[in-house]
């Protein structure tokens, strides 16, 4: 039997994923409230009842999409063959996972430097999993004798996320923009690849 929670959760779930299916498409700043109660022939009042605004909605939309960006992170710990394959497939996932979703992210792009705390929760999280996800790795691989034993993984992984992420920095500070086109972001998928590729280099000798 559904409970009148259940009908709500359902419900919920509906208008999360047909906010972001309108966000994925047309971004933020061009996605209405009374567009996405219009895709699920809802009233606008009973949208706004879930979701008193726009950015709330958005922030829900974000969690449900980093849940799914961490479960497949979660899905590959201790799953790695050697040291190369995790880094590979960490910065493979991000930048699949930022192509794929590039029209959602316009909210980054016109609140760069005023973001809702809730936000940047959400970017920690993701941010302390994907260090996580590359401790294993390191710490499995120091086991197997394949690497010297390493100290401070935390900090040595912390600093190669830092790198990386400059990377995506330098690739836009001399353009007229300070969030990257997406026509970029290939340029920055390989210099990472590369940058990863010698910091592994340095680990095993």
């Amino acid at each position: 039997m559904i409970t009148v929670t259940d009908q709500q959760d359902i419900k919920r779930e509906k208008i999360l994923d047909a906010a972001h299916q309108r966000f994925l498409h047309y971004g933020y700043s061009k996605t209405t409230m009374n567009e996405i109660a219009g895709d699920l022939s809802m009233s606008k009042a009973l949208l706004y009842y879930y979701f008193p605004d726009k950015s709330q909605l958005y922030v829900a939309v974000m969690q449900k999409v980093a849940g799914d960006y961490l479960k497949i992170l979660q899905s590959r710990v201790n799953t790695f063959t050697n040291l190369k394959e995790a880094f590979v497939f960490q910065i493979d996932t991000q930048h699949n996972f930022i192509v794929t979703n590039y029209n959602f992210f316009d909210f980054f792009r016109l609140n760069e430097q005023n973001l809702p705390d809730a936000i940047w929760q959400i970017v920690e999280q993701v941010h302390q999993s994907e260090i996580d996800l590359l401790v294993n790795a390191i710490n499995t691989e120091a086991e197997k004798g394949n690497i010297n034993p390493v100290k401070n993984p935390t900090e040595i992984i912390s600093l190669l996320l830092d790198a990386l992420h400059g990377v995506r920095v330098s690739s836009v500070s001399n353009k007229k923009t300070m969030f990257h086109r997406k026509e970029d972001l290939d340029e920055i998928h390989k210099k990472r690849l590369l940058l990863a590729d010698i910091f592994m280099k340095g680990l095993l000798h």
